[in-house]
């Protein structure tokens, strides 16, 4: 397997590196901290590891290095589309390098070898009430999977140095299934459908989850699937999907129960509820003007909702101080595609009047758009509107970036994640400390 063979040649000077800092260098202070950043949900305190993927405030998320439009132009395209093969960017996640079309190729044919779901998980989704929300579905599914997995099987017989070679087995058997779970769900939920989508050997992974939806327009859906499941893969390991992930993956949960923990936090209102909100408040927009508004009526618009408590969302970022590259390169694809549509008019004359408005109010750092502001938008577009199911796909492209980062993690030995706690009297004392005279 050729990811097997690129992690394992690169390994030997990984360790030696990681052995270096943790006992060579153990003692350098790297960062400070502040009762705000403690009580503030630890925010910017710069304390976890990965070399998958980083947010540069100028530039965006990289993946292994590469910005997004770096990113999109380098890894191979798919047979007859514009956009990359998901598999190019496993890879490239994996091992840290552009792979050639045949390497990406390589990564979906082993996609399509595992592309299997067991008929217990069909049966256990479909017992579930109606009302289940698709994101418990999608959970359990993945739980379920637990039974299967080659880390759990091997552990007691395992030596350390290999625990990541099962860990890469689990995680490409859990990313070959998620679109045919993901579909499923969605064909089950609000269709009624009970079969069994079937992954066809012959198209990639995006192609598949296209066809597996079964959308109005299969080619274009699978553009934008192969795209957004590359924009949604990965952001640090510091946002709650991906730290829940890491968390459980450090007391050598396999990766089933440790993408569980992050696809839980991931359905929380304050992760993946962003671009549901997002698409509400354009869809509202429009249904108020009867249409897309005049600049002038759309920049009054923003003023009255600010001044009457609301926030306009899709606007402004934790870290990012430029429009995010992920909305950008949303956005390009949608003005290429479908440009007359009216949400995507009325989300590109947003980018152009929020920001300033946002500007002038004074009290947003980053008044640019981030990710969520468009990717509703989109699959709005091709007549997947089912606001509740957006989350769900955002967990499969999510999964690409975890797991890469769950067998590098297991690969270098990192140790179970225990960070120390204070009390409210301790954090008390440290700032009366602070505040006494010299």
């Amino acid at each position: 397997m050729i990811l097997h063979e690129k992690i394992s040649a690169q390994l030997p000077e990984w360790r030696e590196r990681m052995k270096a800092l943790a006992k060579d260098h153990a003692d350098v202070v790297v960062d400070h901290v502040t009762v705000g950043q403690i009580v503030g949900g630890m925010r910017d305190i710069k304390s976890l590891l990965t070399d998958v993927s980083f947010v540069d405030p100028a530039e965006g998320i990289r993946f292994r290095g590469m910005s997004i439009p770096e990113v999109l132009k380098a890894l191979p395209k798919a047979r007859g589309g514009k956009m990359p093969l998901v598999g190019g960017l496993y890879y490239l996640l994996m091992v840290g390098e552009v792979p050639t079309k045949e390497q990406a190729m390589e990564v979906e044919a082993e996609w399509a070898k595992r592309a299997v779901v067991p008929d217990y998980v069909y049966k256990m989704i479909k017992a579930m009430p109606q009302e289940t929300h698709p994101m418990t579905l999608f959970s359990q599914a993945v739980l379920a999977l637990q039974n299967n997995s080659v880390f759990a099987h091997k552990y007691h017989e395992m030596k350390k140095d290999v625990y990541w070679e099962a860990a890469l087995e689990d995680s490409l058997d859990l990313t070959a299934k998620l679109p045919i779970i993901a579909a499923f769900i969605y064909r089950m939920k609000y269709f009624g459908e009970k079969g069994k989508p079937r992954y066809n050997p012959k198209l990639d992974y995006g192609a598949n989850f296209s066809r597996m939806m079964k959308v109005a327009d299969k080619k274009g859906y699978a553009e934008l699937a192969r795209l957004y499941f590359i924009l949604h893969s990965d952001h640090e390991s510091g946002n709650a999907s991906a730290h829940a992930t890491h968390l459980a993956g450090s007391t050598l949960s396999d990766v089933y129960y440790a993408f569980s923990a992050g696809l839980n936090a991931l359905a929380g209102p304050l992760h993946g509820l962003a671009n549901q909100e997002c698409l509400g408040w354009l869809i509202d927009v429009k249904n108020k003007f009867g249409g897309v508004p005049t600049r002038d009526e759309l920049y009054k618009f923003a003023w009255d909702t600010l001044n009457g408590g609301h926030v306009i969302p899709g606007y402004g970022h934790a870290v990012l101080r430029v429009p995010d590259p992920r909305y950008m390169a949303q956005m390009d694809f949608a003005k290429k595609r479908f440009p007359e549509d009216e949400l995507v008019r009325l989300a590109d004359l947003v980018f152009d009047v929020v920001p300033q408005v946002l500007k002038e109010q004074g009290k947003a750092k980053n008044p640019a758009p981030n990710v969520d502001a468009i990717s509703g938008t989109l699959q709005y577009y091709y007549g997947v509107r089912e606001f509740d199911f957006y989350t769900v796909l955002f967990g499969v492209g999510r999964a690409l970036g975890v797991t890469a980062n769950y067998v590098w993690a297991r690969a270098l030995g990192w140790p179970i994640e225990r960070p120390k706690s204070l009390t409210t009297k301790m954090l008390e004392d440290v700032v009366k400390k602070e505040l006494q005279p010299a």
